[in-house]
């Protein structure tokens, strides 16, 4: 193995990885400004203003049938409106049905208005409305905030404020505005290829890219000890350069 090969692969290697280096790297930065910039992910904590447990008159037991199923897998108790409500699961619907806790009475509403009433009062009681519903991850709503299935609902502000709400967790599952979703989209594309929209494809050219580096990163501590008096003899240096 020639000197010369060692350090014309490193130069040349180096240039044509270079360009992903400095992608990740520019981009890495934006991401360490992005945690004081942005704030943090919002708390899982319940929403309202608690639950008048004296109001409930109708037992937990009559949930299923009133909602006409056969079984459940569990029930929550809501506070919807400033009544309580049982909120209940079953593995043959995707949605919670609910069953007001005082009269009650079946609302098949009753989950888009609970999702509703939690983004208005993360939004300090303005006025949303909803504009979609996830059972997919996409473009803004990524795989990293994990839940599913979620309501979007928008705001008329000047940010135009999305508001990503699980009726499971009872919880805003993600905030974002027109300025935090450019900082977002400009490290997803520059750090992560998102502009690639196939996934296996930009696994492999990102995968493909880390390797190139990695190898770069070995050819220049090679050259380094190959080159250096210190840790090369004069035989070794020899040889390198025949």
């Amino acid at each position: 193995m020639k000197k010369n090969f060692i350090r014309n692969a490193h130069r040349w290697l180096g240039l044509i990885f270079s360009l992903s280096i400095l992608l990740s790297s520019g981009s890495g930065v934006l991401h360490n400004l992005m945690t004081y910039t942005q704030k943090p992910p919002p708390p899982v904590c319940p929403s309202g203003e608690g639950i008048s447990v004296e109001k409930i008159a109708v037992p937990i037991n009559e949930v299923p049938t009133r909602l006409g199923w056969s079984t459940v897998q569990s029930i929550n108790v809501r506070n919807l409106a400033g009544e309580p409500w049982y909120q209940a699961f079953t593995a043959s619907v995707e949605k919670p049905g609910y069953v007001n806790a005082v009269d009650g009475r079946v609302d098949p509403t009753a989950d888009e208005r609970y999702a509703a009433q939690i983004a208005a009062h993360f939004l300090g009681g303005a006025a949303v409305r909803q504009t979609d519903y996830l059972t997919e991850f996409n473009g803004e709503y990524i795989n990293i905030f994990r839940v599913l299935p979620v309501y979007r609902f928008d705001g008329d502000d000047e940010l135009h404020s999305r508001v990503y709400v699980s009726s499971v967790t009872g919880s805003v599952t993600r905030y974002t505005d027109d300025k935090r979703q450019f900082e977002a989209n400009i490290f997803t594309t520059f750090h992560k290829f998102g502009f690639i929209p196939n996934k296996f494809a930009r696994d492999v050219i990102l995968s493909t890219l880390t390797l190139g580096a990695f190898v770069v990163s070995i050819l220049g501590i090679i050259l380094f000890f190959a080159t250096s008096p210190m840790f090369s003899s004069r035989s070794t240096r020899k040889k390198l350069e025949e």
